[in-house]
């Protein structure tokens, strides 16, 4: 089963050296025992743009859509053979990053 793992931070700040080579050791890990599906950082809020085109014209809109004191900055989609699996791999995810993980299965 495929699992979303959001990284969720309440600080604009980058990741560290040090968190980028966990991170690293995390994703090779995730890679090497055939769990990686896909993973990404993401731009600040800031640079988010919100298109809503359920009226008679789209409207397009500069920011986030929600303001939020915290916000996604990140994800990795993994496979998992259940929700125990995927949390203790958000668990170690969380440690890497330094940042909360919230686990979601896809449908």
């Amino acid at each position: 089963m495929q699992y979303l793992l959001s990284v969720i931070t309440d600080t604009p700040d980058l990741a560290t050296p040090e968190q980028d080579a966990a991170i690293d050791v995390f994703n090779d890990r995730l890679q090497a025992d055939n769990q990686w599906v896909f993973a990404g950082g993401l731009a600040l809020p800031s640079a988010a743009t919100v298109v809503d085109n359920r009226g008679e014209q789209p409207v397009v809109t500069d920011g986030p859509f929600l303001e939020s004191k915290e916000y996604l900055i990140g994800f990795w989609i993994i496979e998992a053979p259940d929700l125990d699996a995927a949390l203790a791999l958000a668990t170690e995810g969380s440690k890497a990053c330094q940042r909360k993980i919230e686990v979601r299965p896809f449908l």
